[in-house]
Parts: C-alpha cells; structure tokens; sequence
C-alpha cells in the first residue's frame, strides 16, 4: 500500500487535468454550510469507496423514422479483473492520503479507537465490509457495486444518503444507515468533535454521469476512471450534532491506460436488433405499430493491474482535494 501511495502522490504533482461534466456550474452543492464553522478536532467514521462492476444505461428516443431506429438504446457494461486484493489497496491508499489531506489543512484527525471504542456507537450496527449493493444510477439506470473500507477503521458504516439501493435488499443497509447516523451524533455532541463520513464511487466507464448520450440516441462509453457525481460526497456532523454536507456534482476523473474496453456484443445479436430496428422503422413509416427493440451494445471492460490502481486513487485523491478544499474553506 505505501508503494501505492507514493505513486500517486507523485501521480498528483504531475499536469493532469479534473475532468468536469459540467464546467459551467460549481461542482459541489453545499447543505448545512454554517455547521462547519469553528470545527477543527474531526475524528473518520467511515470512508467507503465504491467500485461499479455492472451497469446497465439507457435512453428513450421517441418520434417518427429515426425513433424507430433509435428505440430505447442501451448499453451494458462490465468491469472485469479487478480483485479485492486491488480494491483494498485502492481503499487503503486513498484513505491515507484524505488524512494527510485533512491534516494538511489543519485539521487534527483523531486515532479511529477514540471514536470505535465510546459508548455511543453501541447503537450503531457496523458491517465488517465489504458490501455489495444493487444501485439506481439515474432515470433507467442501475448497477451494481462494490464498497469497500480501510484497513485502518475496523468497521463500515454508511449514512443515510450515501447511496441510493434498489430492491428489498437495501432496506436493512437504509436502516443501518439510520441507526449508525444517530449514533455518531451523540458521539459528536458528547465528545465536542466533528465527526466525518466520506463516501466515493468509482466508475469503470467514465460516462459523465448523469445522462450523456451521443448522436442518434447511442451512450457514449469511454475507458476513463472517475469518482461519480451524485453518489460522492462528505457529511460533517459538528459537535451541535447538526450536518454539513458537501456533495459533488460533476464528476472528478483521470485519463491513462487503466482500462481496455471492447465490444463484447455478438454478431448474431447486433444482426437481430439491426433486423428488428428495420422492419421497426419501416412499419412505423406505415403507420403500423411494430415494437421498437432499439439499439443494445455490451460492453467488457478489463483492468491492467498496476495501472487501475494507480488511476483510480488517483481520481480518489482528486476528490479528497476538492471536498476538503471546501470543507476548509468553511471552517
């Protein structure tokens, strides 16, 4: 893991760009700024980084030949080779490097046993990790990932927010959530210090999420590694138990040889939808109503070792450098 670390802090020193989806608009929405203010003494309750193995994205085109054509579109992508071994270390390192971060900015962070060892997280229902959660992305949307903690916390805990579960599974992990929430308010409130939660999401297909679809209703699907928009953020909760909440709205991302993407639909399976997507247009020209398949494109992604890790706390530490910015900035 230190050999990780020192490749990315050498990584960050070099001209590499943060991607932004959306130039135009500030990439953090800030909730509950002024509960910020004077906290200084922060102790980490959780840093979870999740990695998005599947995703499942689409488009609804409607309207005459070329919806016909278009129909839903849809693109299904898979990340493959990467271990657990790779997304701990990934965890580990970008852990390290938020506290080096916070203390950077003059923060005092205090040992994880201070917090883990009062009893106010008795209420608390921590997990061991990792944890996999089904995940709504956006409108049509959805995937699955992976998160993961530090080695240096000895439990996850996640607050209500952090994610955003689809099906019956996530109702217990909400409920967790909420209990977890309560409980390190009072630990906030009855030990004078900020508390502060930190969860990432890390996208294999770099596709600017929310919503960012080429010509003629295809996804564009890049090879980039990003930490998402949305699904990113930091909570403070002050010492008044009161939150602050930074959240990023456009995603932070690097460009490098992390990820070789390829297409892994069929010959047969683009022919059926080109097939269908024809006689779909044709009929509708006639105004007969045949279904509309559109357009579905699976797509494989595969990690390079080495390369991934180094990108994706890359990516993470660009985050941490944005959020902590604004955290300082408030204080």
């Amino acid at each position: 893991m230190k050999n990780l670390l020192s490749a990315v802090a050498a990584a960050v020193l070099l001209v590499q760009p943060i991607l932004l989806a959306a130039k135009d608009k500030d990439p953090v929405k800030i909730s509950g700024p002024a509960n910020a203010k004077n906290v200084t003494t922060v102790a980490v309750a959780g840093f979870n980084i999740g990695f998005i193995f599947e995703s499942i994205d689409q488009k609804q085109k409607t309207g005459g030949l070329m919806g016909a054509f278009g129909g839903t579109t849809k693109a299904q992508s898979e990340l493959v080779g990467v271990t657990p071994q790779m997304m701990q270390a990934i965890t580990d390192a970008a852990y390290a490097d938020f506290v080096r971060q916070m203390e950077g900015r003059g923060y005092v962070v205090q040992p994880a046993a201070e917090l883990f060892g009062h009893a106010a997280l008795a209420k608390a229902k921590p997990q061991a990790g990792p944890v996999d959660i089904n995940i709504t992305l956006e409108k049509g949307s959805k995937g699955k990932a992976t998160y993961f903690k530090p080695s240096a916390l000895p439990s996850l805990l996640m607050l209500p927010g952090d994610f955003t579960g689809s099906g019956m599974s996530s109702m217990g992990l909400n409920m967790a959530a909420g209990q977890a929430g309560s409980a390190l308010s009072s630990y906030a409130k009855q030990a004078g210090v900020g508390v502060v939660n930190v969860v990432y999401l890390v996208d294999f297909s770099d596709q600017k999420r929310p919503g960012f679809f080429s010509f003629g209703g295809g996804i564009n699907v890049n090879s980039g590694l990003s930490v998402a928009a949305d699904f990113s953020r930091m909570t403070l909760i002050a010492p008044s138990g009161k939150q602050a909440v930074i959240t990023m709205t456009a995603p932070v991302g690097v460009e490098g040889e992390f990820i070789e993407k390829s297409d892994a639909s069929t010959g047969t399976e683009k022919a059926v939808q080109s097939t269908a997507n024809v006689a779909g247009g044709l009929a509708a020209a006639a105004g007969i109503g045949l279904p509309r398949f559109g357009k579905t494109r699976k797509f494989q992604f595969t990690a390079k070792p080495g390369n991934y890790e180094e990108g994706a706390a890359k990516a993470a530490s660009l985050a941490s450098e944005l959020l902590i910015g604004r955290l300082g900035a408030l204080r």
